[in-house]
């Protein structure tokens, strides 16, 4: 809820209220806590207190209950108490539903969501496929052929073509782009099919993502919650931390600079970020550390929910200013550990043992360090967690279905596109120069029916040899250089030397 321009998020044992400052909300946060202890709760309630205060957020909704936010909550004994405990009534609570976008890779529970080969970058993409170090290093190759030669790889097929053009053309772009080897390129080539197999085909391509697409509000001027169903996507986990860190790289290279403003212009919640650090390569782990440390000043807050702090890398971790702590277990040496540090993470409280108050925390408590008007952490304090004001649980399939269809944006990104890409254009490059070597051999073979006599021919072959060659070299050249700018023209002029001496050696040999 929004309350004297703060975003009221709890009270305390004393009934005083806890607010997180709209100034700070893009400094980051965390959300932590055991199973059922009352996450997705506090994820609701930060949502709907971000989409009043006119900020859009976006929302991995792994478990499938989030969705709630487009219905309207309604009246139950355990809601009324917690109203009257908070007196609510009084603060203007009441029940409502919320602008919500429900997106989805596959397109089957919401509005299909895409995005290109191109765009993912080859860091990213091998670390879907869980190529090795060599192998990357090929993929990132790939990528600096495709971007040199105007090659613009939109799905996998794309990206598979340009793959076997390298393996083809190893010797020719050894000198540019070093050895390329077969073996390795046709490993890669089983790495993408395994990953059309996992739903490649379906999410790689056009109409891709438009990120302002996701800046909008209603018509009470409240921001639309984005909610990307993960309920499937969450089965490969490689794949669903890899395609939301896409998105949030999206967000960091698209945006411009805005400093320290007032709100945030978007909040980004990441459910099970655990996933993303799973794993993961230092080159990754880099990445993830400087779009969380920079992407603040593009005016996003992003929030991580997962079980424990300790899953989240320290050096991401010291840039989460906002915590709210949900209880904890500690049954073996390893939990008590994690416990410890969990407590240790919070300016601690004199009026209270941090690390045994998380132990016997109840469900909607929390143990909660939000950043001052100052940026300075708060002491920590014991809290309960205000209850939204949507529903509970996850919405209506027919609710759902209405939302999806009356969304502007479904109609915009409903049908898949196959636009002139990298596969095209190779494709009629090698046709092409098919058709070349074709007319060749046809030459050959009319000139050795003719009785001219060998004197002749070696005078007329080498003008017409020297024109053809010449000629044919500009014609595909200019085929190839259209899609493959200089070194398409150094291509087409190698073959129509190459096909020159062909001929030249055939017709002396008469």
């Amino acid at each position: 809820m929004i309350k004297d321009e703060k975003i009221w998020i709890a009270n305390t044992q004393s009934g005083e209220n806890v607010f997180i400052q709209p100034k700070m909300a893009n400094r980051h946060g965390l959300i932590a806590g055991a199973t059922g202890t009352g996450k997705t709760v506090t994820l609701k309630v930060l949502c709907e207190s971000f989409s009043d205060m006119g900020v859009p957020v976006f929302i991995a909704d792994v478990k499938g209950d989030v969705s709630g936010l487009l219905q309207t909550g309604s009246s139950s004994p355990d809601m009324d108490s917690r109203i009257k405990k908070f007196a609510l009534d009084s603060a203007g609570f009441s029940f409502s539903s919320y602008p919500v976008a429900l997106w989805d890779l596959s397109g089957k529970k919401g509005i299909k969501l895409r995005t290109t080969v191109s765009e993912m970058g080859p860091l990213l993409l091998s670390r879907i496929m869980k190529l090795n170090e060599l192998q990357s290093d090929l993929l990132t190759i790939c990528f600096q052929i495709a971007d040199d030669n105007d090659l613009l790889m939109v799905d996998t097929k794309d990206l598979k073509a340009v793959l076997n053009y390298m393996s083809e053309n190893s010797k020719d772009l050894a000198a540019d782009y070093g050895n390329i080897s077969s073996q390795s390129i046709a490993t890669i080539v089983r790495a993408v099919v395994a990953l059309e197999i996992a739903g490649g085909k379906t999410f790689f391509g056009e109409p891709s993502l438009k990120i302002e697409d996701w800046f909008a509000n209603d018509s009470q001027g409240r921001g639309v919650i984005n909610i990307l169903d993960s309920s499937s996507l969450i089965n490969d986990p490689r794949l669903y931390s890899t395609f939301l860190l896409w998105m949030l790289s999206e967000l960091f290279e698209n945006l411009p600079e805005v400093g320290d403003a007032q709100k945030p212009k978007m909040v980004f919640f990441f459910d099970e970020a655990h996933l993303l650090f799973n794993d993961a390569p230092k080159a990754l782990l880099e990445k993830i550390e400087l779009v969380v440390k920079l992407v603040r000043s593009k005016g996003i807050g992003v929030y991580f929910c997962t079980q424990n702090p300790r899953d989240i890398t320290d050096g991401v971790l010291s840039q989460l200013g906002n915590k709210i702590q949900h209880g904890l277990h500690a049954y073996t040496p390893a939990d008590q550990k994690a416990l410890k540090a969990a407590a240790q993470s919070f300016r601690s409280n004199p009026e209270f043992n941090t690390e045994e108050v998380i132990q016997n925390l109840g469900i909607g408590e929390a143990i909660v360090s939000f950043l001052d008007e100052n940026g300075v952490p708060e002491v920590c304090q014991k809290v309960n967690i205000l209850p939204p004001q949507s529903k509970i649980g996850p919405a209506d399939a027919i609710q759902r279905d209405s939302c999806i269809r009356s969304n502007a944006l479904y109609e915009k990104y409903k049908n898949d596109l196959d636009p002139l890409s990298a596969y095209e254009s190779l494709a009629q490059a090698k046709k092409q120069q098919e058709e070349a070597a074709a007319k060749k051999s046809g030459t050959s073979g009319a000139a050795k029916k003719t009785g001219t006599s060998k004197s002749q021919l070696v005078k007329s072959g080498k003008r017409a040899t020297s024109s053809m060659g010449s000629s044919l070299g500009r014609e595909v050249g200019k085929a190839l250089g259209g899609n493959f700018g200089s070194l398409g023209k150094k291509i087409g002029g190698n073959i129509g030397a190459s096909l020159g001496r062909g001929l030249l050696s055939t017709l002396f040999k008469i």
